[in-house]
């Protein structure tokens, strides 16, 4: 079961869409990327989920990916004696480490590395920035601050520090279990929260090893200070907009949003845009035009994939949603504009046999109309280099690792297809290549076929050979 887009869709999973039969529906509409979200569910929920993405994808015959998400760590106040409070511009209000239920003067804040980051002037931010506090006085176990934008307050309401970065590992107890646990499933990438520097991904890694490629979600204004080096040690990285939408001026997001998928497409990296996507659609059956727009946005600029979250997770219509981001994709990549962009924003590879290759297909493929691009690679990189280049041809990658196949399907383009079979020499690997071509749609007679991989074969990240075959 092939698509004709380019663009990936990643679908969020949740009470709406736990069933076979409506993961079946949305991935028919279009979902490529199943997102279990840790925060939300039981370890038998989210198995029982995993379980059943697997059996679609047996019976479709094409690789699907699977991707765990880590809550991180979520920083939050106390709870109140007498029920929420309501705070006013000018009010000086108390946030300590006391256990004692908070009043209209202050609240228990239970998080010790606030207090040890913080310094006077430093601004906090309460209930996804609806209240906006500014410390005036601080210790090792307290915050003196000042109400800069008021509001009601309630209990166990988040905590932001947007300016600041904070003394705290990224994985949590909670997370730690939740990450053992997934990794006894099938599943193809973690998504690490709240990254706020690169060592963070060093302990994940650790951890993780190759059973699974990392995401890191970029939601903290520290991360963009640290962006280049972030996606160097990541496997793909995820525009996490919601809190980063807190942390800073919803006005600068965009500029980042553009800044991030830049940076990931010059450096190869997948990169998904999330969060509120089409979040009408949690309750209608069609989005605003500003939701459509803003999918449309990220798809000219190049991302490999959007996200679907509380759209297919638990809103009413979730199959819907994704049939609907997946006809935004096709009607952009339709649109001779977007060729344009995306060949107008494309940087020159790196200066190695490889890069020279892969810069050969993408011409190529616009100078004979290729049917497709097809890649032989054991690791995934032959592939994710082609993808880089954003070529127009479809690219239909063989790999023999089953792993590596289900993870090709977040990137851009990319048809991924599980390829068993020993390649010994050139004309078995053209006959094969035409052969799969033409079984999963991608040979169109009398069109050529572009065939890219490393010699010797099997050799990891030798890409170094290109082959022209009639289809």
């Amino acid at each position: 079961m092939s698509r004709t887009r380019k663009a990936k869709i990643v679908a969020t999973l949740g009470p709406a869409s736990s069933d076979k039969a409506t993961i079946q529906k949305l991935f028919n509409a279009g979902a490529d990327v199943f997102r279990l979200n840790f925060s939300h569910g039981s370890h038998e929920q989210h198995k029982q989920r995993v379980q059943f993405i697997r059996e679609v994808e047996r019976e479709a015959g094409r690789p699907i990916s699977i991707l765990l998400d880590l809550q991180g760590p979520k920083l939050r106040v106390g709870v109140f004696r007498d029920g929420p409070i309501q705070l006013s511009e000018g009010d000086r209000f108390r946030l300590d480490l006391a256990h004692e239920p908070g009043s209209q003067e202050r609240v228990q804040m239970p998080h010790p590395e606030i207090f040890q980051a913080i310094t006077p002037g430093t601004d906090l931010l309460l209930d996804d920035g609806k209240i906006r506090l500014r410390v005036e006085q601080c210790g090792s176990d307290f915050a003196e601050t000042v109400v800069i934008a008021g509001g009601k307050l309630s209990e166990r309401k988040g905590v932001n520090v947007p300016t600041v970065v904070l003394p705290i590992s990224p994985l949590t107890k909670k997370d730690r279990e939740d990450l053992a646990f997934g990794l006894t499933l099938e599943i193809d990438w973690v998504a690490l929260s709240f990254v706020q520097r690169p060592e963070d991904l060093d302990e994940l890694r650790a951890i993780v090893g190759d059973r699974a490629a990392l995401v890191s979600k970029l939601e903290k204004p520290a991360a963009i200070e640290s962006l280049l080096a972030i996606i160097d040690r990541s496997d793909a990285v995820m525009v996490a907009r919601g809190d980063l939408g807190v942390e800073m001026p919803a006005e600068q997001v965009p500029r980042i949003q553009k800044q991030i998928v830049r940076a990931c497409r010059d450096s190869g990296k997948p990169v998904i845009v999330a969060t509120q996507m089409l979040e009408s659609m949690t309750s209608a059956p069609v989005p605003t035009r500003a939701e459509a727009s803003d999918v449309a946005t990220a798809v000219y600029d190049g991302a490999d994939a959007v996200m679907l979250s509380a759209e297919s997770a638990s809103g009413d219509y979730p199959k819907e949603s994704v049939a609907m981001m997946s006809r935004i994709i096709a009607e952009v990549e339709a649109d001779p504009f977007y060729r344009t962009a995306i060949e107008a924003s494309q940087k020159d590879p790196s200066a190695t046999v490889s890069g020279a290759v892969v810069m050969s297909l993408r011409v190529t493929s616009r100078l004979l109309d290729l049917s497709a691009i097809v890649t032989y690679t054991r690791s995934g990189a032959t592939t994710l280099r082609a993808a880089r280049e954003r070529p127009v041809a479809p690219i239909l990658s063989l790999t023999p690792d089953r792993a590596v196949s289900r993870r090709l399907a977040l990137a851009w383009g990319v048809h991924s297809v599980y390829f068993d079979d020993q390649i010994n020499d050139v004309p078995q690997m053209v006959v094969d290549a035409c052969a799969i071509a033409a079984r999963e749609g991608y040979a169109t007679g009398g069109k050529y076929l572009a065939i890219a991989a490393g010699m010797p074969f099997g050799v990891v990240g030798s890409t170094n050979f290109i082959h022209i075959a009639k289809a």
